[in-house]
């Protein structure tokens, strides 16, 4: 299977299950997609600029992993069509994952390529790269692999002074995993720009590093789920494993054009593939969690 059957596929977590029929009246085009998108979910982390007071069970809802239960919560705060804007209170909870989880599932449930990406946003803060997700799709048109940050609504746009369009970001905007990790290696970027709140570093690079290449592998999980490479500090690791992670951030760095063998690294490696198990921040408090 190439690359482009690959992504234009549902993989463990964008899949729908039973909610598939939900998708049925989601428009073809990518800005009303986005506009979709935007109507279904608020972030946690800018309710209140929306003038949104979440209580604790509803901010749980960012711990929803895959479309099925994100869609069921959905569907139970509000039983409308998918193309018609929830009110704010109606919303799902989520974060900048989540946004590009559901724009990368719709797309596949139209045949389109589609692929969440980890890494850093340089537009939300003065030099500082944020903790941030994007949905990656393949435009036919222009034959590549364009950036689409579906978070960025009008407020967002305002609030941030983006003079970039969200529906093709450019890659010095967005740095996936790989790239920041490459710039910090190299000392081209200090590591402690990369992260959010008071967790950066270059440990914080590598998780995303890690995150986005388990997410090319259709495994898109939440920002605080740990395994592997991701549970050592990088300045314990050996130099076969700081040359595994090299080695990935170069295949990775931009548009994957040598996605089968990340794919086969990742296959391969147990360093790196995702088990039954995992680690995962609930609560403040690390904690095993089965897929």
């Amino acid at each position: 299977m190439n690359a482009l059957s690959y992504f234009a596929r549902y993989g463990l977590m964008s899949d729908p299950g039973r909610y598939a029929p939900f998708y049925a009246d989601s428009p073809a085009d990518l800005p009303t997609l986005v506009q979709v998108v935007q109507g279904l979910i608020v972030h946690v982390f800018w309710a209140e600029r929306y003038g949104l007071n979440l209580p604790a069970e509803r901010q749980a809802e960012v711990q929803l992993r895959n479309m099925e239960r994100r869609l069921e919560r959905t569907l139970a705060l509000d039983p409308a069509p998918m193309s018609v804007a929830r009110p704010l209170e109606k919303k799902v909870v989520g974060n900048c994952r989540d946004f590009s989880i559901t724009l990368a599932s719709l797309l596949q449930s139209k045949g389109i390529p589609a692929r969440p990406r980890c890494g850093f946003g340089a537009y939300f803060l003065p030099n500082h790269y944020e903790d941030h997700w994007v949905c990656e799709y393949w435009n036919a048109t222009e034959e590549g692999w364009v950036l689409v940050d579906a978070q960025l609504d009008e407020l967002q746009r305002g609030v941030l002074g983006i003079c970039f369009d969200p529906l093709d970001v450019p890659r010095d905007q967005f740095l996936v995993g790989g790239a920041a990790w490459r710039l910090c290696r190299t000392g081209q970027a200090d590591p402690d720009q990369f992260g959010i709140f008071d967790m950066h570093g270059i440990d914080f690079v590598k998780g995303n590093l890690i995150r986005d290449v388990t997410a090319l592998n259709k495994l898109e999980l939440l920002p605080w789920d740990c395994w592997g490479l991701i549970l050592t500090e990088t300045a314990t690791l050996p130099p076969d494993d700081l040359s595994l992670l090299d080695r990935l951030a170069e295949l990775t760095q931009g548009n994957v054009p040598d996605f089968e063998a990340v794919r086969q690294l990742y296959e391969s490696d147990p360093r790196l593939r995702v088990g039954e198990s995992i680690q995962s921040f609930v609560n403040g408090k690390m904690q095993a969690v089965t897929l």
